[in-house]
């Protein structure tokens, strides 16, 4: 096995481990589907890059973050739910993303593809992975208690909008670092499918982040055996998210605790 097949293999699971946290975190509030609506905003910058012969991600980087604090911005002057503007920056980069992409590139770009990476390319994205971890274990109780009690915690002290504004960049980060591999479809469905499985196995705070992550990388790596060893014609993404699948319909056949 080459070093820049397993630097691909690496960060693909510790992808997954930051997915399975922040996916966690974003049930709890209430925006599990912004992560399937975020990886969209990637679209249009990775559409351009295309075109003009830029770095993909480097485009679906510029893209995926200006949407975001767009998204933010637009929350705070409009005073709507995240969601709705979630909901209506998505329509117009899904429409843009789709017409800027040139069609050879396309499936690429919505769905992902499992590619060698180089040592700066896994540095860049070691990098990527240890902020997002460093922010969910430094501003944990933060965020839980912004989630029970929005008042208590600006009582406290947090300010509120610029954790909820650091929370949404944390997530469109984790996105940004799975596009490579799930595409802008599938980017999202490692933060939403094994944080929803991670919700039926474990009834305290640290049981449910452990089991999203676990959850997410068994996900990334069956998904892998399965697309390398087993099924060829099908990339990482649509199989990890099959897999992804599987684990959450098995975990309905458990009682949770927690009910």
């Amino acid at each position: 096995m080459f070093p820049e097949q397993i630097y691909s293999i690496l960060l693909a699971l510790l992808f997954a481990v930051a997915a399975g946290l922040v996916g966690s975190f974003a049930l709890m509030k209430r925006m599990l589907l912004a992560g399937d609506v975020i990886s969209h905003l990637a679209l249009p910058g990775l559409g351009l890059a295309f075109t003009v012969g830029w770095n993909p991600l480097l485009g679906g980087a510029c893209s995926l973050f200006a949407g975001t604090i767009l998204i933010a911005e637009l929350q705070r002057k409009t005073a709507l739910a995240t969601e709705a503007m979630i909901g209506v920056v998505f329509a117009g980069a899904l429409a843009i993303g789709t017409a800027l992409t040139p069609e050879q590139d396309l499936i690429d770009a919505l769905f992902g593809r499992f590619q060698q990476l180089s040592a700066l390319t896994f540095a860049a994205g070691l990098v990527a992975i240890s902020l997002i971890l460093l922010f969910v274990f430094r501003f944990r109780e933060q965020l839980v208690l912004s989630l029970f009690s929005p008042e208590l915690a600006a009582a406290t002290g947090v300010k509120v909008d610029r954790l909820n504004l650091w929370f949404l960049l944390v997530f469109s980060l984790t996105v940004l670092v799975g596009l490579r591999f799930m595409g802008a479809l599938l980017a999202g469905s490692l933060i939403m499918v094994p944080s929803a499985t991670g919700r039926r196995l474990a009834n305290d705070l640290s049981g449910f982040l452990f089991a999203s992550s676990l959850v997410s990388v068994l996900a990334v790596t069956f998904g892998y055996l399965l697309s390398t060893y087993i099924v060829k014609s099908v990339s990482l993404g649509p199989a990890a998210t099959i897999v992804a699948g599987v684990l959450f319909a098995a975990s309905l056949l458990r009682k949770p605790s927690w009910a």
